[in-house]
């Protein structure tokens, strides 16, 4: 299957949301499907491409101008790039939306109690003891997305139900091509979801 052109699936939401373990199920998908596909995690990012900046709202919006610039210049080159980052800020986010030819946003959507209850890492209780500053969610707000292209809320939606909307929605923009059909994703979904929530 020819690949002419990528796109950029940003995956947006609130830590803990689900954004990266959908990502991660897309992408077995799409490249069961032989597609060029590379996943990029906003933690792994800031910690190569963005060592230097803090979590100020500059510094926020420059790490995710970043990580723009990386998908970009993926999706200029053929891949399908899958960006997990939360990008609390509503107007980068339209930025980015608006310098991409193929640019769709995802907001994982999931209820801050829901995302606190799945933080295995602490993250969201060392925050409210004050130890990580400008957390998002906590003292940090996160932009709600006003017209997503796509919302999947993943405290009433499986893991398999989330990123079978995606690829739909991937094939209804022509960002893939027809042949990669949503029923065959679905029925591959049955071991891939289990292994993506392990």
């Amino acid at each position: 299957m020819s690949q002419e052109r990528g796109a950029t699936i940003w995956f947006t939401g609130l830590s803990g949301a689900g954004k990266t373990t959908i990502a991660r199920v897309v992408a077995e998908q799409l490249q069961l499907a032989n597609l060029k596909v590379e996943i990029l995690d906003g933690d792994l990012i800031r910690q190569h491409l963005a060592k230097e900046l803090g979590f100020s709202h500059a510094d926020r919006i420059e790490n995710v101008r970043r990580i723009g610039f990386v998908a970009d210049l993926l999706s200029r080159n053929g891949v399908i790039v899958l960006v997990a980052a939360i990008a609390p800020h509503r107007s980068i986010r339209e930025e980015l939306k608006q310098n991409s030819d193929k640019f769709l946003e995802v907001y994982v959507n999931s209820p801050l109690e829901v995302c606190e209850r799945r933080d295995v890492k602490g993250l969201y209780a060392k925050a409210r003891c004050g130890l990580i500053p400008n957390f998002t969610g906590i003292d940090m707000a996160y932009e709600v997305p006003l017209a997503p292209d796509l919302e999947c809320q993943t405290d009433r939606e499986t893991i398999a139900q989330s990123a079978t909307k995606v690829l739909q929605k991937l094939v209804a923009l022509d960002y893939i091509h027809a042949d990669c059909h949503p029923k065959r994703f679905q029925i591959e979904f049955g071991v891939a979801s289990i292994a993506a929530s392990q």
